[in-house]
């Protein structure tokens, strides 16, 4: 299966085209989860700055995502946003890496705007489960991180592990029927002792885990599915291996969407395949109409069938 990657890949060409080359620019796009930014030269050319509207914004600050954006960005982060976003970045190219190698590494960062704003829940559910688990017992704060209409993900520490919970709609049955193929994959997978070392993943559909069931407003209907993954301190003990499980975790919903509408389009091409070869063996078997000519006395041509 293809792994979406963590980058966004329209920031990460823009900037690279404007630090060979700069020039004025002025666009707005968007990335999964109705992420919006805005990168523009509103003062000079050599002056970037990179907006980022997310609604999940206010539950991101009150789990430390302006820390870890300092911690990231440093100077570039401003203290003030542009109107209508959360957060901006002010890039200057008169002071970018000189060398190639640096250049490329800046870059990358910057196009890992959201996914490090995303990152903070994570990293404060890390920090409190090694809290815990000094204390060998005990469990953290629910944080809930409403990143969707009617979608969230809710992380939550305990002594032994961190419990990461996604939401998810499926607006048509075949797509119910499609992720639990795919999270039953995920389950089976698992047992091969190659990957023993995965997180735990569970599967409920319509009722909420037992670790949210007494939030209130969860919808409780038939098209909503709950994922549970459970991770554990060797998921995260040192920081390469964490920064790379919010990474992948971070994007779990949207893999799992972007899958199930790729086997559906797969599937769909297959029965056109289908039904073409079947039209061509119709075809085959129409029979051929005999015909006969006859010829009169004086010489006309008479054509019967």
């Amino acid at each position: 299966m293809i792994l979406l990657e963590p980058h966004n890949v329209i920031i990460q060409t823009t900037l690279t085209e404007k630090f060979a080359k700069p020039s004025s620019v002025d666009v707005q796009f968007v990335d999964y989860d109705g992420v919006r930014f805005h990168l523009s030269t509103p003062e000079r050319k050599t002056l970037l700055l990179l907006s980022m509207h997310i609604r999940c914004w206010d539950e991101l600050v009150q789990y430390g995502a302006l820390d870890v954006l300092q911690r990231e960005y440093g100077s570039l982060l401003q203290p003030n946003a542009e109107p209508d976003y959360n957060v901006s970045l002010s890039i200057d190219l008169d002071q970018i890496p000189a060398s190639n190698e640096d250049r490329e590494s800046f870059i990358t960062s910057l196009a890992l705007f959201k996914r490090n704003a995303l990152a903070a829940p994570f990293e404060h559910a890390f920090a409190s489960q090694k809290g815990l688990d000094s204390a060998g017992t005990g469990s953290g704060d629910l944080m809930q991180i409403h990143y969707r209409d009617e979608e969230a993900i809710y992380i939550q520490a305990s002594n032994d592990r961190v419990t990461v919970i996604f939401s998810t709609i499926f607006r048509e049955e075949t797509d119910r029927i499609y992720g639990k193929v795919f999270l039953q994959e995920f389950v089976d997978a698992r047992r091969q002792p190659s990957i023993q070392n995965a997180p735990q993943v569970l599967y409920s559909n319509r009722d909420p885990p037992l670790e949210i069931r007494h939030l209130p407003n969860l919808r409780n209907s038939d098209d909503m599915g709950y994922v549970t993954f459970v991770l554990f301190p060797r998921h995260f003990a040192n920081p390469s291996n964490a920064s790379a499980t919010i990474s992948h975790i971070q994007l779990f919903r949207d893999y799992l969407h972007y899958h199930i509408k790729c086997s559906k389009a797969y599937m769909h091409s297959r029965m056109r395949h289908r039904v073409a070869e079947f039209q061509k063996v119709l075809n085959r078997a129409k029979t051929e109409v005999a015909t006969t000519e006859k010829k009169t006395v004086s010489g006309r041509t008479m054509v019967s069938r």
